[in-house]
C-alpha cells in the first residue's frame, strides 16, 4: 500500500485539537487544586478534601501522560511526512504505524482520566447526603403526588 503525505497530514487537526482539549482540563484540574489548597486549610472537616486532592493528584498524573503520548503522535507524524517526502517508504509505514498506536493510548488514558473525573464528583457529592438519596424517578413520583394532591383539592 502507497503511504501518501496526506494520509499523516490528516491527522493533524485531529491531534491539535485533542492536545487543546488535554490542555483545557489541565487548566481546569490546576484551578481546581488550588482551590482545593485553600479550602483545605480554612475547612474543619479535611478528609473529603484530601480523598480530592489524592484524585486530582492522580488525574494530574494521567492528563501528562495524556498529552505527552498526545505529542509522540504529532512528531511520529512529522517524521513519517519527512520521511515519505525523502522516499522512505517503508521506514514511513513504521512511524506512522507508530504515530498511530502513541494516539490510540493517549485516547485510552484520557478516557481513564474521564472516569477517574466522575470519580472526584461523586466524592464532591459524597456531602450532601440529600442529593445521594434522591433519584430521578422518585423526585418525578413526590411532584406527581404533590399537584394530584393539590387538584383534589380545588
Amino acid at each position: 500500500m502507497e503511504l501518501s503525505i496526506n494520509i499523516p497530514a490528516l491527522l493533524f487537526p485531529g491531534i491539535t485539537l485533542l492536545m487543546l482539549a488535554y490542555t483545557n482540563r489541565f487548566l481546569a484540574l490546576a484551578s481546581l487544586i488550588r482551590k482545593l489548597h485553600e479550602q483545605y486549610f480554612k475547612h474543619h472537616d479535611k478528609q473529603n478534601i484530601i480523598r480530592q486532592i489524592r484524585n486530582l493528584r492522580g488525574r494530574l498524573h494521567l492528563i501528562r501522560y495524556m498529552q505527552a503520548f498526545g505529542v509522540l503522535s504529532f512528531l511520529l507524524c512529522m517524521i513519517c511526512m519527512y520521511l515519505i517526502f525523502r522516499d522512505y517508504s517503508e521506514a514511513a509505514h513504521y512511524i506512522f504505524a507508530a504515530s498511530i498506536i502513541s494516539l490510540i493510548i493517549s485516547l485510552i488514558i484520557s478516557l481513564i482520566e474521564i472516569l477517574k473525573s466522575t470519580n472526584a464528583l461523586e466524592l464532591e457529592l459524597s456531602d450532601v447526603e440529600e442529593l445521594a438519596k434522591s433519584n430521578v424517578f422518585k423526585d418525578l413520583w413526590t411532584k406527581e403526588e404533590a399537584e394530584d394532591s393539590e387538584e383534589q383539592k380545588l
